[in-house]
């Protein structure tokens, strides 16, 4: 299982690649990218500072932990980024791996939803006027 909260880019084929398994015949994937908008903001979104809670890796492993503990789950990999993020790039990326393409679906996005839900991460969202709007705090 990988689960990190990093600085760097982040790379669907590197979660891919570790979820992988003989067992395997469905491999979900999810990437949430940077957009140019959020409907409760007015203005251009030009960018995105994420920052976390010293706890938010061990919040990220639970939440993993939680997904593969179900009998259908071969693999999970998850990051989610910080830092500075330019519009296109990935903030999350997330991949699963079960026998059959419904469990793979179903825990990707289980998975997804929690980390929305419960990772302590906060953005930062840079408008092209110059101003910023926190969300998630």
């Amino acid at each position: 299982m990988i689960t990190r909260i990093c600085d760097e880019p982040l790379d669907l084929l590197f979660h891919v690649e570790h979820v992988q398994s003989p067992r395997a015949g469905a491999v979900a994937t999810f990437v949430g990218l940077v957009r140019d908008h959020d409907p409760s903001v007015t203005g251009e979104v030009v960018g995105l500072e994420y920052s976390a809670h010293p706890d938010a890796e061990a919040v990220l492993r639970r939440i993993a932990d939680d997904v593969a503990a179900d009998d259908d789950v071969l693999g999970v990999a998850v990051s989610h980024r910080v830092g500075h993020l330019r519009v296109g790039e990935a903030a999350i990326v997330v991949a699963v791996a079960a026998a059959h393409r419904a469990e793979a679906f179903d825990a990707c996005r289980r998975l997804v939803e929690t980390v929305k839900a419960e990772l302590p991460v906060w953005k930062r969202e840079l408008l092209a006027n110059g101003t910023h709007h926190w969300v998630g705090l």
